[in-house]
């Protein structure tokens, strides 16, 4: 099998419905595929899909794992020989999946490739950014990042022409394409994996220093476009308030440690 389209579902079955309907619209003819889709402990009834779609499996899982956890899932039972890692709040345009796939087989030593992003208004989305800073988070989240605002952009990477392929650091996970086996020293074979101790935050970010890690690049390739309802859900409320009320800014927090913890506190760039 060429493909596997893995989708991790939490209290989003309305668009859930919509992007695998634009699955649909973008069959990718020539290339064999399968949905995974991961209901993560949400409550959402998804039973139904299986039968309305005759490439999908569903997974219910018993526990919500996060969002690095419940790609796992679909991960490790994958039978594509790549996996496109999608969010449900995405909108496939046609020709994207296959302008991904083509992509990773014409470039041996491109680990995984993501689109551009576009709001729903079809404004631009910045998804591609590079390695923090111990500092990056703060800057983004507080009022500092008017003060150092050139630190804030070349993080977001907003110098450059988003309509360039390019190498870059890391990507937003709402639709990652990555070969599932990489050839790495020895013989051996890498597989991709989401670090399960990011419950959320940093998960993407971790993949893909992983995958530069291992030897392999990054890219972002515009050619290839989505439509992404993003929402930040840390981003809810301000800093001085979040910090009180909201759970999402504290799991945040603690997967901002734990990848500084990993990795160290030196940004790396390609």
């Amino acid at each position: 099998m060429d493909l596997s389209i893995v989708i991790v579902n939490y209290r989003s079955r309305a668009k859930l419905l919509n992007c695998l309907a634009s699955l649909v619209d973008d069959s990718s003819p020539g290339l064999s595929r399968e949905i995974i889709v991961v209901e993560n402990h949400s409550g959402d009834d998804l039973s139904d899909l299986p039968g309305r779609y005759n490439d999908l499996k569903l997974i219910v899982s018993q526990k919500n794992l996060g969002m690095g956890g419940g790609n796992n899932l679909g991960i490790d039972i994958a039978m594509g020989a790549c996996v496109l890692i999608l969010n449900p709040d995405t909108i496939i345009r046609p020709g994207t999946i296959m302008t991904l796939w083509r992509y990773l087989q014409d470039n041996p030593t491109v680990g995984l490739v993501a689109p551009k992003l576009l709001y729903p208004d079809g404004s631009l989305q910045y998804s591609c950014s590079r390695f923090p800073n111990f500092f990056t988070p703060i800057l983004r989240r507080t009022f500092l990042g008017n003060y150092f605002a050139a630190s804030r952009d070349s993080f977001m990477m907003m110098d450059f022409n988003h309509d360039e392929i390019r190498e870059v650091d890391w990507l937003m996970g709402s639709c990652l394409m990555f070969k599932k086996n990489l050839p790495v020293e020895n013989g051996q074979l890498f597989t991709p994996r989401f670090d399960e101790r990011y419950f959320m935050y940093f998960e993407d970010t971790d993949l893909c220093r992983t995958i530069w890690t291992n030897g392999f690049r990054v890219i972002y390739n515009p050619e290839a476009v989505i439509i992404h309802d993003h929402q930040r859900e840390s981003a809810k409320h301000p800093w001085y308030i979040a910090l009180f009320r909201d759970r999402i800014t504290w799991i945040h927090i603690s997967s901002w440690f734990k990848y500084f913890k990993k990795w160290g506190f030196k940004p790396r760039h390609p």
